[in-house]
This record gives structure tokens, sequence and C-alpha cells, in this order.
């Protein structure tokens, strides 16, 4: 054991370097391909006929001179847009602030001082797999939070990054609500679903029933695997002499004087918040997209102000939180403490940017060689011409869904492709259209926090760099997750067939066969 610990030693490199070497391969992977005129054709619903259209994947090779262009001409300026970098920059500047006057170190002292250790992790994941469902920003915010929640507790931050990672990734498989996401591919649902049945709607909350105890056993299984597996094997964290954390057995009248005052302006900036996100009331729902239907798509639409702004509305709500608790506590005395608490965050951050440009040029670039376009294409031509029905078709689906997801994680885009066959596929099996989307999500979830194609993968990499002494690897970080995958997967194979064999409705008006 000893001899292949050392090999693995030997053979595990940074994360900078790992991304360079996958973006080599991308491009000589794609050169061959182009070379075997690789493609394949599958059927894609077309949503304004309503019927298939033939399409057609090749492989856009980076090895010829069109490539090479793409390359150079294409590398900074996809760096510029690549959306992790400015949401991470922007909100360490709140958190900066934070954590700087002091406020975090209170909130989360009278937050968790009479809750277990246990209590902590389960509440925090709960809260991480309900806010997946406003899509990205979740991983920026929570992760560096989930990092200093642990290290306020005396425990290591790495658990907390871990496991909100984890809990972020895993939970766009487990939403009550319908998010943005699901309510896009619901779209594509509906409209694959008419090829079999003209007339056929689906119910936006078709996943009711089967998400709250999905959501519930998610949280405690994913916080089992933390206390149990991940901090053990983590160990004590060594803190530097300025990450010492004072031991206190009560907020002191000043402590309690500026949370009283962060308290007050958060809430008054809410209330004009939240009511600037109900529709239809006087002078209210100024952030909604009223072009859309459907709630969720008025809130997250990508016309939605509130949508575009939303980055800065989270940012500006812990600025306000740390200046006026610190003008509280007096930890802030004038503009200058502003200043420079501004920009604690963002101290020594080189080596995460440099990794955002390594990952923002793998990721750019494997899409612009449609090779996971290809892949996903592939898989749904075989689930097309399968004839599996019942459960073997159900476990098909959900292996798919798995696999589809290390080369193509976006879930709107392969669901886009996969829809045209899943869904006629389950329904002639006799599921219904819904249940196709919950397998299909349930799957893509379970490889989301595993494949380093996944554009937030990197922000868990970076603060695992951040507080990690040693190393950090992506075999190791893609390990990290492997016990929370697999708990999780069973848990929906337990789900999934007992909703199924019982015929428990998936939610309001729906169930899992026709």
């Amino acid at each position: 054991m000893k001899k292949f610990k050392k090999i693995g030693e030997k053979i595990s490199m940074h994360p900078i370097m790992a991304f360079i070497l996958l973006t080599g391969l991308v491009i000589i992977l794609s050169g061959i391909l182009d070379a075997l005129d690789a493609s394949v054709t599958y059927n894609k619903v077309n949503t304004k006929t309503g019927g298939y259209e033939t399409t057609l994947v090749t492989v856009e090779s980076l090895l010829n001179l069109s490539g090479i262009k793409y390359v150079f001409s294409n590398t900074v300026s996809n760096f510029v847009s690549f959306t992790p970098l400015s949401m991470l920059l922007i909100v360490l500047i709140g958190i900066s602030i934070m954590d700087r006057s002091g406020f975090l170190d209170s909130m989360f002292f009278l937050l968790t001082k009479r809750m277990p250790k246990t209590a902590v992790t389960f509440v925090f994941t709960l809260i991480c797999i309900v806010t997946s469902l406003t899509g990205d920003l979740c991983f920026v915010v929570l992760i560096p939070l989930a990092a200093l929640l642990f290290k306020y507790g005396k425990r290591n931050p790495k658990a907390g990054i871990i496991s909100s990672f984890a809990a972020l990734s895993l939970g766009y498989g487990m939403n009550i609500i319908i998010s943005s996401v699901d309510s896009s591919m619901l779209t594509a649902t509906e409209s694959a679903a008419r090829i079999i049945s003209n007339l056929y709607t689906i119910n936006s909350a078709c996943f009711l029933y089967i998400m709250i105890p999905a959501t519930l056993i998610g949280a405690a299984l994913i916080t089992y695997v933390t206390e149990k597996i991940i901090a053990p094997r983590l160990g004590k964290y060594e803190v530097d002499e300025e990450e010492i954390v004072q031991d206190k057995d009560k907020l002191t009248r000043r402590e309690v004087k500026g949370l009283l005052l962060a308290g007050i302006g958060a809430l008054i900036y809410l209330v004009v918040f939240i009511y600037n996100i109900i529709p239809n009331v006087p002078f209210g729902g100024n952030l909604l997209d009223y072009s859309q239907n459907r709630y969720i798509d008025k809130l997250f639409g990508y016309d939605s102000f509130f949508n575009s702004g939303f980055v800065f509305v989270i940012t500006f709500l812990f600025f306000l939180c740390g200046v006026l608790y610190g003008v509280g506590t007096k930890t802030i005395k004038n503009h200058h403490d502003v200043c420079n608490y501004l920009s604690h965050s963002l101290d020594g951050i080189g080596k995460i940017i440099v990794l955002l440009f390594c990952s923002s040029m793998f990721i750019s670039l494997l899409r612009y060689t449609n090779i996971g376009s290809l892949f996903t294409a592939f898989l749904s031509n075989i689930v097309l011409n399968s004839s599996f029905t019942g459960v073997p078709l159900l476990l098909m689906v959900l292996l798919f869904s798995i696999i589809s997801t290390i080369l193509q994680p976006s879930f709107v885009n392969r669901w886009n492709i996969l829809s045209g066959s899943f869904v006629p596929a389950m329904m002639s099996g006799g599921f219904t259209a819904e249940f196709a989307q919950l397998v299909f999500t349930a799957g893509s979830s379970i490889m989301y926090p595993i494949t380093p194609v996944m554009a937030y993968f990197v922000i868990y990499i970076s603060f695992l760099e951040k507080y990690d002494k040693e190393s950090v690897c992506i075999i190791k970080s893609i390990k990290y997750m492997i016990p929370y995958a697999l708990i999780i997967l069973a848990m929906w194979v337990v789900l999934l067939l007992l909703w199924y064999v019982i015929g428990i409705p998936l939610g309001l008006s729906s169930s899992s066969v026709l």
C-alpha cells in the first residue's frame, strides 16, 4: 500500500498543469476525430413545428488553420467573459468586509453556539441544496462562506468547502421548487412528449412530492459523509498566526450592537428588494422579466434585471452588513478601514486567477470542438434504438445521463439533444415525460461535482488550494466527491424504483407511469 501511495504522490500534479495538459489533450483529440470524419446524426425536436429535425454533429478541429486562429484570437476574450471569474471577484469583495469587520465571526457564533457540529453541517447542507435553484451564483457565495463557517467553528475549512460543493452540485437534482434550469428543460420535455401525445402538458409542481423526501434525505446523507468520512480523513486544520480565531463564551455589548445595526440595515434592504420581485403589486415587481410565463423564468430569465444584477445585489447586501457591523463595533473607524477591508479576500489570489484562466481555456476549447455534443448525440441514438422497457430502460437512461455529463455538464444544452430520444423512448416504455426528465436530472447531478468540465469545479479547487497546506491535485479533489456521489446515486435509485413500483405521484397532477 505504501508503494502505491508513493506512486500516486509522484503522478499527482498541480491543477494548473492538469488543466494545461487537458487542454492539450482536447486539441489533439479534436484533430484525430476530425481526421476520422467523426460525426453523429440525431433527431432533435423542433419546439416551433413540434416535429423531429435531423441534426448533424461534427467535430471542429483545433489542429487546422481555423482552429489555431480560434485558439489565439479567442482565448483572452473567453477568459474575460468566463462567468466564474467575474462572479468570484465581485462576491469576494462583499465577503471580505464582512469577514474583516468581524461580522461573520459574531454571526456564526450567534447561529451555532447552541448547535452540535453535526446539526450545523446538516442545516448548512440543506441551505446549499435549496439555494442551488438560484443557479451558478450559489457556488461563489456559499463555498467561501462554508470555509469561514467551519474555520470559525474551530473545524477544518476544507471540510466546509468539500461538503458545500457536494451539496450545491448534487442539489441540482433535488429542488422542491423548480429552478430556471428545470423550467427550461420542461419546455423541451413538453415538445418531445408531443411527438407521442400532441396534447401533453406538464404542471410546474410536477416533482413536488418526490423532491421533499429527496431534499431531506439527501441533506442527511451528505452530512453523514462529511462527518463520518471526509472530516476524519482531513484531520485537524493547522492555522497560521493571522488566522487564529479567539475563543469566546458570549458576544460583547459592542458585538450585539453591531449585529442589531447590521440586521436592521439588511432587513430594510431585503424588504425593498423582495417587494420588487413580487409581480402585480403597486410600484413593485420591477426586477422581473414579464415576457416569460412561469414565475421562476420571470425571476431568473436571461432578460430579467434580477438575474443580470443578482451578483451585485448579494455583494451589496454583504457590504452593507459588514460596514454597519463595523460602525456599531468600531472595528471600522473611517473610510480607510472600509477600503482596506474590501480587498482583504483578494490578497494572494494570483494562483486562483491563473487557475481560472487555464480552466476557462480548457472548457471553451472543448465546447468549440463539439466533442461533448458528439458523445451526447451518440448516446441519444442508442436509447432511441433500444428495445428496453420498465426498470432496465429506467436504469439505462439514468446511466447515460451520468455518463453524458462528463464532457457536457450543461443540463439544458444536453437535454436539448437527449430529450428527443429519452422522452419518446420512456413514454413508449410506459413512463411519463416528466419522469424521464427527473431521471435525467438525477443522473446528471451525480456526475456534476466530479467532472472538471463543470465551470464551477475550478472554484472548488481554488478554495481547497487556499486552505490546503499541501499540494492540491484534481484527482484528489475528485476523490473527495466520490463518496457523496455514490451515496446520493444509491438514494436516487431507491427513490425512483420506489415511486415507479408503488405508483406514488411525483407531484401535483403527475406520476411516474402513463
